[in-house]
């Protein structure tokens, strides 16, 4: 009873001296913070992509006004203890967990690092450095997965606060100063930007504490940055990375205006997770793409954004968004499977959105989110962060919004909603490929794309891929470009 009491103390109207605070209090020794400011890449400054990002990071991994990043890091070790940085388009996260015992002085460290930075050129060259070697290496170079869904959301968001990578883009990168980052803290890092997350076995007068201390900030005023309804895709659009990779990777969607708090999200999500839950075999894209036709390793679906996927089975919290895509992921698929994989992704797509869900999916589907809602709360860090994401959607603690409107759901509103929200004509699909050029002449030629299995396969699979192999993908020339994946984050 007293930690549902006590699970929610933030309000619109508090006084700027006030900071907002959600606190979840308990019994565990370990004490987690989540210091939260409602501003992120969406607001970096035209010409100065990746500000946001680097400030953050400033913070973080950079020194504080007395202590350099290295005695911090020393300091830190024997607490087993660490400070790190999330920024996405409209939140910039921190978080950190210490043992009770080691609180005060943590917390002393913690309190200096966003309070009191140092804004040491060689922590700015270091993090710099870093920053543009995570876009050309890491990402560029590395990750086929997280390139072709970075490049699908700066297509679909072209020219508009959303459209760069939330590290920025490597021309503006390398010409930040450090009166640049500094001048992002003061307008950004401001009591009208802040909510305060503590959950764990924290002193009482703790958050009050905190608030005395974090209403040093300036007061600032909370002005969301302006975000106009992203371009209508206008048709099947086409973005070729060319990229000397041995396999093929699909990300396709488009804008959805659903979020959690919409009334469609509960059943969008549900056809989602039935579609290609992420990791998981269960979905539709899964089932037929891989267990019965072995064309390649993953095929999943999202309505929310959804980093570094490759590295974990649930969503980090603190990624909330105003707009969202749906989005489809396909990879690793050999280059001579590859014109079939994508008709068979669109052509489950499009079954998707002209006959919904079966009564027995439904069921099965809407039984597994229910239990799964339990998994992405299942610590205390990513409880708080889910706490703090309800509090920007304005709904209730996400578990318990997310099991109600489950058991309220019916399969006829999943399947208005997929109808409603869902499309196959009018999406943007971007393609990580070698020899991108003989891809685009498949795809523009509309050839059947026939297969073949070292092993026999049941005749209503053949009989399905007769379908698949002829199904009109309806490009016109000009809505097919290829980009070098040089240039990309450039």
């Amino acid at each position: 009873m007293k930690r549902l009491l006590a699970l929610l103390l933030f309000a619109a109207g508090l006084a700027p001296a006030e900071p907002r605070v959600v606190a979840l209090p308990g019994r565990s020794p370990l004490v987690t913070f989540r210091i939260v400011f409602l501003t992120g890449a969406a607001s970096d400054p035209a010409g100065k992509e990746g500000a946001a990002a680097l400030t953050a990071a400033m913070l973080a991994q950079g020194g504080t006004r007395e202590l350099a990043y290295k005695q911090i890091l020393d300091a830190v070790f024997p607490m087993a203890a660490s400070v790190s940085a999330q920024t996405d388009k409209e939140m910039i996260a921190f978080s950190a967990t210490t043992h009770v015992d080691n609180l005060e002085a943590f917390y002393k460290l913690f309190r200096a690092m966003l309070l009191d930075p140092g804004w040491r050129k060689d922590d700015l060259d270091r993090l710099r450095d870093d920053a543009v070697n995570f876009l050309r290496v890491s990402l560029r170079g590395n990750n086929d997965e997280e390139l072709g869904k970075e490049v699908l959301y700066g297509e679909l968001y072209a020219g508009r606060p959303y459209a760069h990578h939330n590290a920025g883009v490597v021309s503006a990168l390398q010409k930040l100063a450090m009166a640049d980052l500094q001048q992002f803290y003061r307008q950004q890092f401001t009591q009208a930007n802040l909510v305060l997350g503590i959950a764990g076995g924290y002193p009482e007068e703790f958050v009050a504490r905190m608030k005395r201390d974090f209403a040093k900030l300036p007061a600032g005023k909370r002005a969301a940055v302006k975000l106009p309804a992203p371009r209508p895709v206008g048709g099947i659009q086409v973005t070729m990375v060319e990229k000397d990779t041995r396999s093929v990777a699909y990300s396709l969607g488009f804008p959805i205006a659903v979020k959690r708090g919409h009334p469609d999200y509960p059943a969008l999500l549900v056809a989602q997770s039935c579609l290609g839950q992420h990791r998981s075999s269960g979905g539709r894209l899964f089932d037929r793409m891989r267990q019965v036709r072995g064309l390649n390793y993953g095929d999943y679906a999202y309505i929310e954004y959804f980093p570094r996927g490759m590295f974990q089975f649930e969503p980090d919290p603190n990624l909330a968004r105003r707009q969202q895509i749906f989005q489809i992921w396909i990879r690793p698929v050999e280059p001579p499977t590859a014109h079939f994989a994508l008709r068979l992704a669109l052509y489950e797509l499009d079954r998707l959105v002209t006959k919904g869900l079966t009564p027995e999916e439904f069921e099965r589907t809407r039984a597994f989110l229910t239990k799964y809602a339990n998994l992405l709360t299942s610590t205390k860090s990513a409880e708080l962060g889910y706490a703090l994401d309800s509090q920007y959607y304005g709904i209730p603690e996400y578990g318990s919004y997310l099991k109600s409107s489950l058991a309220r759901l019916k399969l006829e509103d999943v399947n208005r909603a997929i109808r409603k929200h869902l499309r196959t004509g009018d999406l943007r699909i971007v393609v990580i490929a070698r020899n991108c050029e003989e891809l685009r002449k498949k795809l523009l030629g509309n050839d059947p794309s026939s297969m073949t299995y070292n092993s026999p396969k049941p005749e209503e699979v053949l009989a399905e891929d007769k379908i698949v192999e002829r199904w009109k993908i309806d490009l016109k020339p000009e809505a097919v470009r290829i980009v070098p994946v040089e240039k990309v984050f450039e």
